[in-house]
């Protein structure tokens, strides 16, 4: 892996261009039974299209960080539908109360995609940009189907709670399907169906020995849509068949007044595709992530507010078509993960409150084999902002700086050896009205 480039270098061309013309709207609604009975529903959609002439991601050819690409022509028109309904209400057994909730989704996505033929290439370097007169790209019409999925699902649950809320216990279960057809690269043509259903169950308890204190455990199962396989496998684009991830989870959250603090414990288990010695990409692994979580969020002294946490991640891949890759670090699984921030009200200075942030994430590997690595990274923000009254109407003005040393860093990472630059250091100032 070469070190990251001065983020304000860009490998992209003049000439490169794009089009997203997007629309979309959602309607919920509540309608209230009895003061004990709600019944809710929302339906909505959207639809997008993309025209965009792009230099594809560039391909790193050696330490020196020289790079090729291949420019084309992508197209994309993609629509959603979703609708969800159901019953909320509440009634008592004897000493236990009875929190039910029954609810149905739907939701369809249809993608249609047209990529045109590599016809030429260029070489540049990360280091030091090369710009290029424009080439020959072949843009065309059309969104021939790409992929489309339909998930619906049925939920039942109940929530009992006893003796003032000191013991709950929420045991429900969801009855998913989720159909989805693959199409051939810019042909309407059917390559793959999948149409899977699953009763998965979930079910939490949490226990208040003292009015601060709750100490929780839960389960839960869920059948997801499978995942697409990257650029570098010879089926580029398919999705995989759905799969049943699992979820297992610990923790004691305390409330110590103006401050509350959370530490939980967790395990998910999940199949995972993976590249095979033909390049194909194929839902033949398994991994698993145990976890460790420290929350803390509120006013620690007064006029000085934290929120934010740190993860530790221990992930394995338990199950791969590649024996010697059994017990290496999945994907993408960093070994640590920190995201904390916190506000100060300056004294004297009503309405002036400084910011601050730090983001950290651990090393990721590119590749089973962990053989390649995206380093560590760490981010830090600063921030301020003003809250006044101008003309009766609360007004507030901020100033931010993202990246405030100018990190250089790869950031992001997608699939098999892709990811992705760090922005540089950002200045951004925005101001808000309430009307």
């Amino acid at each position: 892996m070469p070190k990251a480039p001065d983020g304000r270098l860009n490998l992209t061309q003049p000439w490169e261009s794009g089009t997203v013309d997007d629309h979309g709207g959602l309607l919920r609604l509540e309608y209230d039974l009895t003061d004990t009975t709600t019944l809710f529903a929302a339906i909505g959609g959207s639809q997008t299209s993309v025209s965009r002439i792009f230099a594809s991601a560039p391909t790193i050819t050696n330490a020196q960080g020289d790079t090729t690409t291949n420019p084309q022509f992508y197209g994309l028109e993609s629509g959603r539908f979703t609708a969800d309904g159901g019953l909320r209400t509440g009634f008592d057994t004897g000493p236990i109360h009875h929190a039910v909730a029954v609810q149905a989704s739907y939701y369809r996505e249809e993608i249609g995609r047209w990529l045109s033929p590599v016809r030429s290439s260029y070489r540049s370097n990360i280091y030091n940009p090369v710009l290029v007169p424009p080439l020959a790209v072949p843009v065309t019409g059309g969104r021939p189907r790409f992929f489309d999925s339909t998930l619906t699902g049925v939920t039942v649950a109940d929530t009992m709670s006893a003796l003032n809320e000191r013991i709950l216990l929420t045991a429900g279960v969801r009855r998913q399907t989720v159909e989805a057809h693959n199409y051939a690269v810019n042909v309407p043509v059917i390559t793959a169906s999948y149409d899977k259903s699953a009763v998965t169950p979930f079910v939490g308890l949490v226990l208040r020995p003292w009015d601060n204190v709750s100490v929780y455990e839960n389960y839960i199962e869920g059948l997801s849509r499978g995942d697409f396989a990257p650029a570098v496998a010879t089926n580029s684009g398919t999705a995989l068949a759905p799969y049943v991830a699992r979820q297992v989870e610990l923790g004691v959250k305390v409330d110590w007044g103006s401050v509350s603090t959370n530490l939980a414990a967790f395990r998910i288990t999940k199949p995972s595709g993976e590249l095979g010695p033909d390049r194909a990409y194929a839902q033949t692994g398994e991994q698993q992530i145990d976890g460790l979580e420290l929350t803390l969020y509120g006013e620690v002294i007064p006029g000085i507010r934290a929120l934010g946490g740190v993860t530790f991640f221990d992930g394995t891949l338990t199950r791969t078509v590649t024996a010697a890759n059994i017990g290496h670090k999945p994907i993408g699984v960093p070994g640590v993960q920190v995201n904390f921030g916190g506000e100060w009200d300056i004294p004297g200075l009503p309405g002036l409150t400084l910011d601050g942030a730090v983001v950290h994430t651990g090393r990721q590997y590119l590749d089973a084999a962990n053989l390649q690595a995206v380093p560590d990274w760490t981010r830090f923000d600063l921030g301020a902002r003003y809250a006044t009254l101008i003309g009766g109407h609360r007004t507030v003005f901020r100033a931010n700086v993202i990246n405030v040393a100018n990190a250089k860093y790869w950031t992001g990472v997608a699939s098999y050896g892709t990811f992705f630059q760090a922005a540089p250091r950002t200045y951004l100032l925005s101001m808000s009205v309430d009307l």
